[in-house]
């Protein structure tokens, strides 16, 4: 009896009673009209037990990657496209059989952009045995407090997988890894844009925050490295708006700077752009903005008058719109448009393309090295993400993605891997963002 209710999870209902009431008669099929009776009433009961075992065994067969991110506040177009890239990745994975004949689910946690929230959120993930790893989101200072407080303890130990957040410190842990921009190459990069246009007097003007200070540093050595200093540094706060916002663009213009390096997210970066335009015409600079603007509603919050007032730029890895003729990017327009009725009919429906992009990517990635390591153990897991094989996503081939170590070893992405695009609005009033090309 033990053995046939040991098969049962591989068997159906119908097979499962079949077999057991076999059995049953040939033990019982001597004994007393009576006692045969009793055992046909048993027929409802094994049911239940057989349904028992098939749903437990079902849930034994899935296992659990979380997203700990802004889902709902300033930078929830982050979050949300971060969600979207690894629900397509589930999609064709589940479809193919699941990673080691499991099922895998996404559970997404919402931390707002706090990191009380975003730490509460890794200690519940982490407590959840069949929970292999968590995806991050956006914001660098949630990473970083994570870091600090729960990775660099040893407190958790699980692999967090970063699909956005650009601080250069972030992936200084063995447990963290990314596919992302890395603050120390970005900084280098738009510095050079700006030196490319011509700009020689750069200012920067900063979200007070360790990612600003992350981009501080970077920018600051990229200038250096040109014989250079910045013209001006301004930083602003979370949440700053009108007056103060608009002091910091006139101590930038008194300072004889050419151009704004940006680094904000989507609510300031609005501010910033609707403080700009406000300006007299020729008092106002171009701006080359890191990539937070476009975790948000930006364009949208902002206006196209405005927009069309100002020379912004910033900073991309990857475009659904330049990429539209490969065969992947294809495949994934047809998942949307199936998972996201409505919400997405075209690749220009795609809103924050990077944080679908490289989630996806990543997705894959984490699937491929469970599949290689054999096992759903998590440090088993680690260290065969440290040894992939080459892999070809839609933002790059990674040959490998990453390498024993951390820091600059669990990076994907480098400097070769950015561009710099703008926003632009369709005749349908629908803005997308667009590459531009040197």
């Amino acid at each position: 009896m033990k053995t046939i209710f040991k098969k049962a999870n591989l068997t159906s209902v119908g097979t499962l009673i079949k077999q057991i009431r076999n059995v049953v008669w040939k033990r019982f099929s001597q004994q007393p009209t009576e006692i045969i009776q009793k055992l046909a009433a048993t027929n409802a009961f094994l049911l239940l037990i057989s349904f028992s075992s098939i749903s437990a065994h079902a849930e034994q067969r899935t296992v659990r990657i979380g997203l700990n991110a802004d889902m709902s506040s300033g930078s929830a177009q982050a979050g949300q496209a971060i969600q979207q890239g690894i629900q397509l990745a589930l999609d064709e994975i589940n479809g193919a059989g699941g990673v080691l004949g499991h099922r895998v689910e996404l559970v997404a946690k919402d931390h707002r952009g706090i990191p009380a929230r975003g730490k509460r959120n890794m200690q519940q993930f982490a407590s959840d045995r069949k929970v292999v790893a968590v995806f991050g989101g956006l914001h660098t200072p949630v990473v970083l407090a994570e870091k600090k407080q729960l990775f660099d303890t040893g407190t958790l130990q699980i692999p967090y997988l970063i699909p956005w957040a650009a601080g250069t410190p972030v992936t200084n842990n063995p447990w963290i890894f990314r596919l992302s921009v890395r603050d120390e190459y970005a900084g280098g990069f738009l510095i050079q844009k700006a030196l490319s246009q011509s700009y020689s007097k750069v200012a920067l003007l900063l979200e007070r925050t360790p990612w600003g200070r992350s981009n501080e540093k970077s920018m600051t050595m990229a200038l250096q490295k040109e014989g250079l200093s910045p013209q001006d540094i301004q930083w602003f706060a979370s949440g700053a708006e009108g007056s103060d916002i608009s002091f910091k663009l006139s101590q930038i213009y008194q300072s004889g700077a050419e151009v704004v390096m940006l680094v904000a997210n989507a609510p300031e970066g609005a501010s910033i752009i609707e403080q700009m335009a406000l300006r007299k015409k020729e008092r106002r600079l171009p701006i080359i903005s890191h990539w937070g603007i476009t975790g948000g509603n930006f364009p949208q919050q902002v206006g196209k008058e405005i927009m069309d007032t100002i020379d912004l730029s910033f900073l991309q890895t990857f475009s659904f719109i330049a990429h539209h003729h490969d065969e992947k990017v294809q495949k994934i327009l047809s998942s949307a448009k199936r998972l996201y009725p409505g919400e997405v009919n075209e690749l220009e429906d795609i809103m924050s393309p990077v944080g679908v992009a490289h989630a996806y990517d990543l997705t894959h990635l984490l699937a491929l090295a469970i599949q290689q390591s054999g096992r759903l153990e998590r440090d088993s897991i680690r260290r065969m993400l440290e040894t992939l094989p080459p892999y070809t996503g839609i933002v790059r081939t990674y040959d490998p993605a990453f390498s024993p170590g951390q820091g600059p070893q669990h990076d994907a992405l480098n400097v070769s891997d950015f561009t710099l695009a703008e926003y632009r609005q369709l005749p349908n009033g629908k803005w997308i963002i667009h590459p531009l090309h040197d």
